[in-house]
């Protein structure tokens, strides 16, 4: 007896080591496959691997560094869940056959934020990447071309992004969430679709049914309408208009007209955030928005929309001629005001060319919105120093280029 004890006390050892060992091996395997799958684009860490006899295999110190970021997106904790130590072993072996019932958990996730680390939401000639007018133009300078971007989220305290997300497959269902800390949050629920790998790539598969994606902005719009306005030198109210125009505008390039209540809707957004529900049809045209015949009196039907949990009627689109936006005869006033050479004063300084200024009077504000003021001492391709006069003598600040938001000289405007 003892020694069948023995022997299966030694079998089960054998074995746990044995699974441990092929969790390690095939996960390790799969992230080599992700990594070379992914290598045009960035580069992807997969961290330290561990792994459940309860069928789960966890990554632990993961990153993902995109060639367009300046930071990469960390994540503290990667745990995927196939429910038995079965169905992990033959999901990480051959992925295309993934159980009917799975789960991804991310977190610890973070993105620190650059003021030039991000492309601006929308290109500056106006235009998405088609070359099409653009539809969400957030502008927050005086210089309607001037869009929200990086730079902007940390001037209004946002200086990085970070939560956690969950992606759940049931045998009827995909539903994925990202909860994000004070910057708001989505919701997706899927009905019959399904989450497929096949020849090296991962596909969703289209449910029979629409699916629904809330959004909870958690005070984000409001503050965006502030400091926008702010910046652009108007009433948030005017600054909503300008946005509500643009999109306008964009649709009618693309032949569209939004209803007045789809007009609304998206102004209240801006104005107010909150919860907005929407329901989408990916595999369709306009992800399913219906849209009415240029001329008929009434739409067939109103796209599913909801707004802090109440149901928002005749929201559609109607088709028209598209107008295309004229070019203006003469340029549009710089961001910049025009300075006055009778007057000193600060005046915003480019940093590629801040070698000519050393010795002069300087002000830097960083990331974190302190603000260093002093005679500028040296500057390096990564680093200016600043001297400040302490106690009778100067004591030289080195500051991290990229930590710099703004840059400005007390010199003599100069004459236009």
């Amino acid at each position: 007896m003892k020694r069948l004890l023995t022997t299966l006390v030694i079998l089960v050892l054998v074995g746990f080591v044995a699974f441990k060992a092929g969790v390690w091996w095939l996960a390790d395997q799969r992230m080599a496959d992700a990594r070379k799958a992914l290598e045009e684009f960035g580069v992807l860490h997969r961290g330290s691997i561990s792994s459940g006899v309860e069928g789960r295999v966890i990554l632990n110190g993961a990153s993902w560094q995109d060639f367009e970021l300046t930071q990469p997106l960390n994540i503290a904790r990667a745990e995927f869940d196939a429910g038995s130590p079965v169905n992990l072993l033959t999901g990480l072996a051959e992925p295309s056959n993934l159980p009917g019932q799975w789960s991804l958990r991310l977190d610890g996730v973070s993105l620190t934020l650059d003021p030039t680390m991000l492309r601006n939401w929308v290109t500056a000639d106006g235009a998405n990447r088609e070359g099409e007018q653009a539809l969400f133009v957030l502008s927050c300078a005086p210089d309607p071309r001037q869009q929200l971007g990086s730079g902007d989220l940390i001037r209004m305290g946002i200086t990085g992004l970070a939560g956690e997300a969950f992606l759940r497959q049931e045998p009827d269902r995909i539903h994925a969430e990202l909860n994000t800390i004070s910057t708001g949050s989505l919701e997706l629920d899927w009905p019959a679709a399904r989450v497929r790998y096949q020849d090296g790539e991962i596909t969703m598969s289209n449910g029979t049914e629409p699916l629904q994606l809330t959004v909870r902005d958690a005070g984000l719009m409001r503050r965006v309408a502030a400091y926008c306005a702010r910046e652009a030198g108007v009433e948030p109210d005017e600054w909503t208009r300008r946005s509500l125009d643009a999109l306008v505008a964009g649709l009618q390039a693309r032949g569209l007209e939004p209803s007045d209540q789809l007009k609304a809707l998206y102004r209240q957004w801006l104005l107010e955030g909150g919860e907005l529900t929407v329901s989408l049809q990916p595999g369709e045209l306009l992800l399913g928005i219906p849209v009415r015949a240029e001329g008929a009196e009434q739409a067939t039907r109103s796209w599913p929309v909801r707004y802090n949990g109440a149901g928002v009627p005749d929201v559609f689109l109607t088709e028209a001629k598209p107008v295309m936006p004229e070019t203006p005869d003469k340029a549009i006033e710089p961001v910049v005001p025009r300075e006055n050479p009778g007057v000193e004063g600060w005046y915003v300084a480019d940093m590629t060319n801040a070698s000519q200024w050393i010795d002069h009077r300087v002000r830097v504000t960083l990331s974190n919105d302190n603000v260093v003021e002093g005679r500028l001492v040296s500057v390096s391709d990564k680093e200016f120093e600043v001297a400040r006069v302490v106690a009778g003598g100067e004591v030289a600040y080195p500051m991290l280029i990229r930590a710099i938001t703004n840059f400005e000289v007390w010199r003599r405007g100069r004459a236009q």
